[in-house]
């Protein structure tokens, strides 16, 4: 277990760190946001350490990597090769239920990984771009290593890291890790135009990665007092910040505050959250608790989906049989801006893919994970429009959502939909 104090903590130099010493055969091994020289140093000495289980959220490991490691998420983001290889093995769950989880024991975490920021002048040490899991997972680790990397920005993280609880440091100097963003195009941009209607001054939104939410964001330059709650944010966020338009200052939870759980960007977000107490960095248990989304009164939730079918069930997660996403944050999100008083839950998806070959609006979903039931549908954006489901029964759920489907593909469904 931890050390009693900071004085405890025991340095290693990179080039001495003998992981085979510390992790035992059978060990299961945690990571969120993947320390870089950790997560090296194991994959350079796994064949000394036996069969051991990885739960992890990033690091971008090789299929062949997978020899003598498990590797376990909760989803293939960042990781669709090894999900393509077959050699990831993804646990259902939302997002906001991994920190109890790790907290009781259901998911086991014997060494921990933490990639964290140098200290402050106070001796307090940051979660430095994410936040996520790593409090939970820490509690009951027999072994707890942190890479200290001085190059990360040092973040306002709440709770705050536990130095009685790291074993090991291990100091670092190398850039964070960067986002580089998606183009966008017509389509996203029409897309973007039909999602910020339901964006009013004073809105909370939560918003995800990719040209979509870099998109919506752009637009939303003559809002004010915009709010943000989300499970990541990005260098667009960044820049409504320094605008002016996003305030926080109508949040009823978090007043003041942007919210997140990880920093999904380049140079221009770090640089502003470095040391910047008006952003927060929370765990999972605090941005994906429906208790605290539901108390956001105007919450608007901005989600994306491989393919949404005519009643409104949503698969998030496979694509040709593949895994490329997980249930995520999407549940959790989707019934937060349900339960909030003027909330809405948007899915936000071309209308087709594979060069407009394959409509992403379909009859029904088969054979594929449903992230978010048609009992939870609210709100489906297309470039053709927005279908606004909630409270409406089956036969009009279907006519809403052929409207918004591709043209060439609109015969095709109706056909299907007297089918069914």
């Amino acid at each position: 277990m931890g050390g009693e104090d900071a004085a405890t903590m025991k340095e290693i130099a990179v080039n001495e760190l003998d992981l085979a010493k510390i992790i035992r055969t059978g060990d299961h091994v945690v990571w969120g946001a993947a320390p870089p020289t950790l997560v090296a140093k194991l994959i350079e000495q796994r064949h000394r350490l036996g069969p051991i289980e990885v739960f992890l959220a990033g690091g971008r490991i090789r299929p062949e990597e997978a020899d003598v490691v498990r590797f376990t998420s909760f989803g293939a983001m960042g990781n669709r090769a090894l999900a393509k290889a077959g050699a990831l093995n993804v646990i259902p769950a939302h997002l906001s239920a991994l920190n109890p989880w790790f907290e009781t024991g259901l998911l086991r975490a014997d060494v921990v990984l933490l990639h964290l920021s140098a200290p402050d002048e106070c001796g307090q040490y940051s979660f430095g771009t994410a936040h996520d899991y790593a409090p939970a997972a820490i509690r009951n680790a027999r072994m707890v290593i942190a890479e200290v990397n001085d190059q990360l920005p040092w973040t306002f993280c709440e709770p705050a890291v536990d130095p009685t609880r790291i074993d090991i440091r291990v100091r670092t100097s190398r850039p964070p890790g960067r986002m580089t963003p998606e183009p966008i195009g017509p389509v996203e941009r029409q897309i973007a135009f039909h999602v910020a209607r339901y964006i009013d001054d004073g809105s909370t939104i939560q918003i995800g990665i990719g040209a979509i939410p870099d998109a919506v964001l752009d637009i939303l330059g003559d809002r004010r007092d915009l709010g943000v709650h989300s499970g990541l944010i990005t260098d667009r966020v960044a820049a409504l910040i320094e605008q002016g338009v996003i305030t926080n200052s109508l949040k009823p939870v978090d007043t003041g505050r942007t919210t997140t759980a990880i920093l999904a960007g380049g140079t221009r977000l770090f640089s502003l959250a470095h040391k910047n107490p008006a952003i927060r960095l929370h765990s999972y248990a605090h941005t994906h608790n429906a208790r605290v989304l539901c108390r956001l009164d105007k919450f608007v939730a901005i989600n994306s989906a491989v393919e949404v079918d005519l009643t409104g069930q949503v698969n998030a997660e496979v694509a040709s049989g593949i895994y490329v996403g997980g249930t995520g944050g999407q549940g959790d999100f989707v019934r937060g801006a349900m339960l909030a008083a003027r909330g809405h839950s948007i899915i936000a998806l071309p209308s087709t893919a594979r060069d407009g070959t394959v409509s992403r609006i379909v009859s029904v979903l088969k054979d594929v994970p449903i992230t978010t039931p048609r009992s939870d549908a609210d709100i489906v954006v297309t470039e053709f429009g927005a279908a606004e489901l909630r409270g409406q029964p089956l036969d009009e759920r279907v006519r809403r959502m052929i409207a918004i489907s591709h043209p060439g593909f609109r015969e095709q469904l109706e056909r299907e939909a007297r089918a069914l």
